[in-house]
């Protein structure tokens, strides 16, 4: 195949899960264009990309379902395009490996989470011999930052600290698909920091399976906090996020650090999962519901206006209504911000699928739907609080649906909370910042409706503004040949992995 053929060829990456999923697949895409392909835009139908991948997640029960559900949708458009190819990577492909190639023979490549850099060269060896190619690597390759990438946001980046996972949580199959914990070198990670600031992003989030784990593998029990204080110190970055800790190695030094450093934003994700003792046991959480609160209300004390938010499912295998009354208690006392709340679902493979006292799926609904509806009003009554201040947001860009309707911008305040506010009348780009007031709360975002008290152009938005000015010139590199080196990274969805 030619170099140009290989221009005309377009990809197209569906990704499912959690934020290390999303910033993986910022990498295939970066791998993808260096090997020559080209994105296919906004708007594409079903089947149009001469390239699909899937980068699947395993933590949800209906994961497999829904992979095979699209699969079997392409599988006739296949048969008419024999040019197309099909791609499955991830945790699931990591899990199913050649059982995916079995249930859909139509799929070109299957990879691993360890060997995502091979993705090019197994679509040309697929091509070449019209053979489906599987390559699972049983352990990590190469830490994936190495790797081309394509970020999805000029302003706002992902910088992965760790990968894996050290725990046994008895409801999760990441750690098997993932690894064991490996870190990064902190000049590594700092060198990435400093880069992404210097092509104009200021807001970066660390990211990892236990992001506060970091300094395990380095022998260095501080790391973690350490790591914060050095991003206060790159100049230009304005804001910092971290996203998943986990409540065992949730230290003082951590706390400190966060409430020093300026640029450290008073927003923490902090997964519960339960609230109460026998059924964290059962989980193997290592902490328990004293320990929890008690990291809140350090957290709180030296951060008062912190939004805390949380993961927590219901319907654990043997949680009793008195268990499920001490997850609601925690959630009362704790007043979190928001909750991603999951009903309890068994997969093959994990400890919990094997466990007695199986609830029904009637009494999980209903206990959902009891903390859904505490949550809710939690997170209206805490957003109220807001209305009145007065708070810098960064624009964004996706995160209102209706802004194009209701003519206005929207954006995150420094604690991750969502703001709609009126467009000013002065240019602003995603990337910027401005300064307005918020005059009323819904449960899940702010609206500030009246004038901007001032706007910020920063090089957040210049880098906003360069990469839209025109689209960049495909490289014609020849496909199977990716080049490996340094990269050249959005804000975040729920909870890093279903480890955390």
């Amino acid at each position: 195949m030619t170099a140009q053929d290989a221009l005309t060829r377009s990809y197209e990456i569906r990704t499912y899960g959690c934020q290390m999923n999303v910033h993986d697949s910022e990498r295939l895409s970066g791998l993808l264009e260096d090997a020559g392909y080209v994105r296919a835009p906004e708007g594409t139908g079903e089947g149009e990309a001469d390239i699909v991948v899937f980068n699947t997640c395993a933590v949800r029960e209906n994961a497999d379902n829904r992979l095979y559900g699209n699969l079997g949708r392409l599988a006739p458009i296949k048969a008419r395009r024999p040019g197309m190819q099909i791609a499955v990577g991830g945790c699931l492909a990591q899990k199913d490996r050649d059982t995916i190639v079995k249930k859909a023979p139509w799929v070109d490549v299957v990879f691993g989470t360890h060997n995502i850099g091979k993705l090019p060269v197994l679509l040309e060896r697929a091509r070449v011999q019209q053979e489906a190619q599987v390559e699972i690597a049983e352990s990590l390759e190469a830490f994936p930052s190495t790797l081309p990438t394509r970020r999805e946001s000029a302003y706002a980046a992902w910088v992965s600290i760790s990968v894996g996972c050290n725990n046994t949580c008895t409801f999760c199959i990441v750690p098997a698909l993932r690894g064991k914990e490996k870190d990064r070198r902190p000049g590594d990670i700092l060198a990435e920091v400093e880069a992404l600031v210097g092509e104009g992003v200021t807001e970066i989030t660390l990211l990892g399976q236990n992001v506060n784990a970091y300094g395990s593998d380095i022998g260095d029990r501080e790391a973690f906090s350490k790591l914060l204080r050095a991003c206060g110190r790159v100049d230009g970055l304005e804001r910092v996020r971290f996203t998943s800790p986990h409540p065992r190695d949730f230290t003082d030094d951590v706390i400190a650090a966060m409430a020093e450093t300026p640029n450290v934003m008073p927003q923490l994700h902090m997964p519960l999962q339960s609230g109460s003792n026998a059924v964290l046991k059962a989980m193997r959480r290592s902490y328990r519901q004293d320990r929890y609160l008690g990291i809140i209300e350090k957290v709180r004390a030296a951060m008062p206006d912190a939004a805390i938010s949380t993961d927590i499912i219901v319907g654990f295998p043997g949680e009793t209504e008195e268990d499920f009354e001490e997850t609601m208690h925690v959630v009362r006392s704790a007043r979190f911000a928001q909750a991603f709340t999951f009903q309890y679902s068994k997969r093959p493979g994990t400890p919990a699928a094997e466990m007695d006292g199986q609830i029904p799926k009637e009494v999980v609904q209903a206990r959902y739907e009891r903390l859904v509806a505490l949550q809710e009003e939690i997170s209206w009554a805490e957003n109220k609080k807001q209305v009145g201040r007065t708070v810098e947001v960064l624009v964004a860009e996706g995160e209102g649906r209706k802004d194009d309707a209701t003519h206005r911008l929207s954006g995150r305040a420094p604690d991750n909370r969502l703001v709609h506010f009126t467009r000013p009348e002065e240019p602003v780009r995603p990337g910027d910042v401005v300064e307005v007031e918020i005059t009323y709360a819904a449960p899940h975002h702010l609206l500030a409706e009246g004038p901007a008290k001032g706007v910020r152009r920063t090089s957040a938005g210049d880098a906003w503004e360069r990469r839209n000015a025109a689209p960049p010139a495909p490289r014609g590199v020849m496909l199977g040949l990716p080049t490996i080196g340094a990269p050249a990274p959005e804000p975040a969805p729920a909870s890093a992995c279903g480890c955390d």
